[in-house]
């Protein structure tokens, strides 16, 4: 896609410090990290989201957090980490390409990503039944 930056990063046409790299996926450092480690994973063929992402894409992106996640954590010496993927601007996706975020977590690192919103009684079935379905 012509003006999306990951894109851009893959055709090597903005820079970019690079993690790892093979024939369908690409990784790096997030230029604004929650914490030094923060890494993105993007598969190289443009999609906006994971909803418009192929199941096998998905997967081999999954299976690249597999292998990617533990080497972010013994290069910085983290013992945990947060794995996430914003979909659609209400999330807070702000490149509309799909990735994964992952992100080192550390001891008192001030960082708290969600909140809580309990249910009112009753809803919990309401919710669930909604979106079982939905599934269907």
């Amino acid at each position: 896609m012509v003006d999306c930056i990951f894109c851009k990063i893959v055709n090597k046409e903005l820079p970019s410090y690079k993690v790892y790299e093979d024939v369908a996926f690409y990784a790096f450092l997030d230029i604004f990290p929650v914490n030094h480690g923060h890494i993105l994973i993007i598969p190289k063929t443009h999609y906006p989201d994971i909803l418009h992402t192929p199941p096998e894409v998905a997967e081999g992106l999954m299976r690249l957090v597999q292998k990617i996640a533990p080497a972010v954590l013994k290069a910085t010496k983290s013992e945990g980490f947060n794995l996430g993927m914003n979909t659609g601007s209400v999330a807070g996706q702000a490149v509309f390409h799909t990735h994964a975020h992952i992100m080192p977590r550390f001891p008192d690192d001030g960082l708290r990503l969600w909140g809580h919103k309990p249910y009112e009684p009753g809803q919990m079935e309401i919710v669930s039944n909604a979106i079982a379905n939905a599934i269907a």
